[in-house]
């Protein structure tokens, strides 16, 4: 990590969420959003990477909260830095597993959430351990509002084998009615360096949108 992103790390104070880790909320004591956001909208991005898609996102809506989780501290200073330059004030960060922020976020709290070019563990052993597994998807879905969108991106075509299957068993329905659903990315969507080198590395990528049923 470089000297300039180690300061970075100093404004984590500012933007870090407090009560998510569970040596600070033993009792899992549920988040008031609310008083971090006041009633607007909150978006949750599991995984940021180097925070380059949620800091566009965050300047594109600026009457939208967000909040994301990233467990690797590079990454986090990389965020800071983003939020540094843009003046984005609407981005709220645990630097952690995301499993432990969405067991402390109110049900039915979450607009839009977004799980973008995730960790594949592409041993078959490891199956298990990728987000879209029944023990990330029943929070996930139990925090999203009725008629709240989650969007997907991979370019690892088993991922999306199982985002297929598991997905829609937690609840979801995809949204595609075309292959342009599928194949082509979201109107508002920004490139991330992971796709970036799956394209040069000659890897196709898939968007899937699916939705929670409600209002």
């Amino acid at each position: 990590m470089r000297a300039s992103q180690k300061r970075y790390l100093d404004d984590l104070g500012q933007v870090g969420l407090a009560g998510v880790k569970r040596d600070e909320n033993p009792g899992r004591k549920k988040l008031d959003l609310g008083a971090t956001f006041g009633d607007r909208p909150v978006w949750l991005e599991v995984g940021f990477g180097s925070g380059e898609h949620l800091v566009h996102q965050a300047v594109r809506n600026p009457g939208v909260g967000f909040v994301a989780a990233e467990p690797y501290i590079n990454g986090v200073a990389k965020l800071l830095g983003r939020i540094r330059s843009t003046g984005a004030r609407n981005i709220r960060i645990h630097p952690g597993d995301a499993r432990d922020l969405m067991d402390v976020m109110p049900e039915r709290s979450v607009a839009k959430a977004f799980l973008l070019y995730p960790d594949p563990w592409p041993k078959k052993k490891h199956h298990r351990r990728r987000f879209v597994t029944p023990e990330h998807l029943a929070p996930l879905f139990s925090i999203m509002a009725p008629g709240a969108r989650f969007r997907i991106s991979t370019d690892i075509p088993d991922y999306v084998r199982q985002a297929m299957e598991e997905v829609p068993k937690a609840g979801f329905a995809w949204q595609a009615e075309r292959p342009d659903d599928w194949r082509k990315p979201w109107e508002d969507w920004l490139p991330t360096r992971y796709e970036q080198k799956a394209l040069r590395d000659g890897r196709t990528p898939t968007y899937l949108t699916f939705r929670k049923p409600g209002a």
